[in-house]
Order: structure tokens, then C-alpha cells, then sequence
């Protein structure tokens, strides 16, 4: 039996890796990246593992790729996504043939009635800050997306997340930024301009959504 079970885990930690290498082999420059995007997959591991939650927070294009980040959690990305025998028992075949199992992940773009409310009374820098505040707890992840690793609301954001107790996770440009001092693991990719930087980061939570998706298939 432990054997069977190790033989499974050695399978399993070959998929990871194929994930990874075929990342590097599609964009060779992210080699540099290669260790802390390694890093952010255990990171995300070991808090979904423990039923965290993952915040997702950017400005502008990264503010898409925080929404688009989180709808290949929020549903079956690389696999189909079948709910578990024991949560199929609990519904009416009708719905749980419907669903599937799913990430606990937020966008905190995703909130523009409070986004609007709370910058226009009180403070539009500390927007991301006080759903970090409302929504995180001990154990969570933030992770922020900054082609600049500057912009003041994510930096608040991680700073919060900090005092919360969270993990933060940041993708970022080569120079890392101030977001960098605030991050557990940051992802600095080889590139200065935006787009550029925007560029790397798709794929690079595209391949974490996979290695996730797949260290958890099981799990459901």
C-alpha cells in the first residue's frame, strides 16, 4: 500500500514538472522565473490544502488578468471538473451534473459598488486594502499582479494582507518593485514594459492553474 501510494505521488510531482518544463520550453526567457514560479505553486498548494482562499488583486490589464486568473480556478480549465460521490449524493442529479469542483478564489476587481462607494467617501488608494481587510483571514493568499510592482492600492493591499496574516504572492516585471519587499514570493518576469510584462504573466498563472488543477483532481 505505501508503496502504491509514494508510486502515485512520484506520478503526480512528474505531471507538476511537465507543466513547468512546458512552459519554459514555450517561453524559454522565464527560465530565470523558473524557482519561484515552482515556489507560488507550493505556496497556493499548501493553502488550498488547508481550505484557504486566494484574493486576486491588479490595476488595468492586470485587473483582467485578476478576473481572468480566477475564472480558470473557478471552474474546470485543462480537465473536466466532476463534483465528488459525496456532494453528487447531496444534490438532485439535475444540478450536481451541472457543477463542478472549484478553487476558492476571489477577484478583488470584481466589487465595483464598493470599489466606487469607498473611493469616492473615503480613500480610492485603499480599495483593495479594505476588501483585503473585510475578506482575508489568517492562512489566505494574496496575490497581486503590477507590471511595476509600484502602484500604491496593491502595495497597501499586500500590506494589510500581511498584517492579516495572509500570504503574498506577486507577479511583477524584472525590477519587482516596492510590491517585492511586501511578497513572499514574487514572480519577476524578464521584461520592463508593460505589455510586455503582461505578456509573461498570462501564461505563467495559466501553467499554475494547470499544476493546481491537477495536484487537486484527486482531492475531489
Amino acid at each position: 500500500m505505501a508503496e502504491t501510494l509514494e508510486a502515485a505521488a512520484t506520478f503526480l510531482q512528474l505531471i507538476m514538472a511537465a507543466h513547468l518544463i512546458n512552459l519554459i520550453e514555450r517561453y524559454p526567457a522565464l527560465e530565470v522565473c523558473q524557482e519561484d514560479i515552482q515556489r507560488a505553486f507550493e505556496l497556493l498548494e499548501s493553502a488550498f490544502k488547508d481550505d484557504a482562499k486566494l484574493l486576486i488583486s491588479g490595476n488595468g490589464g492586470s485587473a483582467a488578468d485578476a478576473d481572468h486568473w480566477s475564472g480558470e480556478m473557478l471552474k474546470g480549465f485543462g480537465q473536466v471538473r466532476p463534483l465528488s460521490s459525496g456532494m453528487r449524493q447531496r444534490l438532485p442529479a439535475e444540478i450536481a451534473e451541472g457543477l463542478q469542483w472549484a478553487f476558492p478564489v476571489i477577484p478583488l476587481t470584481g466589487f465595483p459598488a464598493l470599489a466606487t462607494a469607498f473611493g469616492n467617501d473615503v480613500d480610492p488608494e485603499n480599495v483593495f486594502a479594505q476588501l483585503v481587510l473585510a475578506l482575508g483571514r489568517s492562512g489566505d493568499v494574496l496575490a497581486v499582479l503590477s507590471t511595476s510592482g509600484n502602484s500604491s492600492n496593491v502595495c497597501r493591499a499586500a500590506a494589510v494582507a500581511r498584517a492579516r496574516g495572509l500570504s503574498v504572492l506577486a507577479l511583477t516585471g524584472a525590477a519587482g518593485g516596492k510590491i517585492k519587499g511586501l511578497a513572499d514570493v514574487c514572480i519577476c518576469v524578464p521584461a520592463n514594459p508593460t505589455p510586455h510584462v503582461q505578456e509573461f504573466h498570462l501564461p505563467i498563472y495559466h501553467c499554475l492553474s494547470l499544476m493546481l488543477e491537477d495536484a487537486f483532481a484527486k482531492h475531489y
